[in-house]
C-alpha cells in the first residue's frame, strides 16, 4: 500500500493546527518500494524516514542535514548506531527463521518499503520532531 499521500494529508492537516502550517511546498514523500536500493539523503535536505512490513510500520526515525549515513545506511547494519532496525528485528523473537546476522541488511532492502518525508534544511529540527512525533501517534 502506498503511504504516500496518506502521511502527506497528515502532516498538513495536523500542522495545520499550529502557528507553523506546512504546506505541500515544505516537504515531498519518497516512496522505495520492496527491492530497493537504498538512496542517498539529498544535500540540504533533513528526513524522517519509515520502514513498513507488510502494512506494519516497522522502524521510524530522523536524519538531519548531517547525518547522511543515518539515512542511508544506518536502518540496515548491526551496530551502526544506537538504535537501528537490523538490530531491532534481530532481538525480535517473532523474525527468527526470517532474519539472521548474515541476511539481516538484505532482508530490510528486499521485504521492506520505506515512506520518507525529506524537509529542506530551513526547517530546523523541531519540524523533525514534529513529524516524527505524528508517525509515531498515528
Amino acid at each position: 500500500m502506498d503511504y504516500s499521500q496518506e502521511i502527506k494529508k497528515l502532516i498538513i492537516d495536523a500542522s495545520a493546527c499550529t502557528n507553523k502550517p506546512l504546506i505541500e511546498q515544505d516537504f515531498y514523500i519518497i516512496h522505495q518500494p520492496v527491492k530497493h536500493k537504498p538512496l542517498s539523503l539529498p544535500n540540504d535536505k533533513m528526513a524522517v524516514y519509515t520502514f513498513v512490513y507488510k502494512g506494519i510500520f516497522l522502524k521510524i526515525g530522523q536524519a538531519n542535514v548531517k547525518s547522511k549515513a543515518r539515512y542511508q545506511s544506518h536502518p540496515y547494519n548491526i551496530g551502526s548506531a544506537r538504535s537501528t532496525l537490523a538490530q531491532s528485528l534481530l532481538n525480535d523473537t517473532t523474525m527468527n527463521g526470517l532474519v539472521n546476522k548474515n541476511n539481516v541488511n538484505q532482508w530490510i532492502k528486499d521485504n521492506c518499503e520505506r515512506f520518507d518525508v525529506i524537509i529542506d534544511a530551513k526547517h530546523k529540527k523541531e519540524v523533525l520532531n514534529f513529524i516524527e512525533g505524528l508517525l509515531h501517534y498515528k
